[in-house]
C-alpha cells in the first residue's frame, strides 16, 4: 500500500474517532450540567432535556455542514483531476 493512501486511511480513522467522541461526550456533558442545574433550581427534567436536545441539534447541524463542505471539496478535486486529464488528451 502506498504511504499516501495509508496516511489518508489513518487520517480518516482519526477524524471518525474524534467525531464519535464529540457526538457521545458533548451531549453527556450538557445533560449532566442540565441535571445539576435542575437539582439546584428544583425543575426536575427541564434543563436536562433542554440542554441535551440543544446540544444534539447543534451537533447534527455542525456535522451536516462539515460533511457538505467536505463533499464539495472532494467533488472539486475529482472534477479538477478530470479537467486536467481532458486537457492532456487534447494536447496530445
Amino acid at each position: 500500500m502506498d504511504p499516501r493512501e495509508r496516511r489518508e486511511i489513518y487520517n480518516g480513522a482519526s477524524d471518525a474517532l474524534a467525531r464519535a467522541v464529540e457526538i457521545t461526550v458533548t451531549p453527556i456533558i450538557f445533560g449532566f450540567l442540565g441535571y445539576r442545574l435542575d437539582l439546584w433550581l428544583g425543575t426536575r427534567p427541564a434543563f436536562t432535556v433542554a440542554l441535551s436536545t440543544f446540544c444534539l441539534g447543534y451537533l447534527s447541524w455542525k456535522l451536516c455542514v462539515a460533511y457538505s463542505a467536505e463533499m464539495q471539496a472532494h467533488e472539486a478535486r475529482l472534477l479538477g483531476a478530470g479537467d486536467r486529464a481532458a486537457r492532456r488528451q487534447r494536447a496530445a
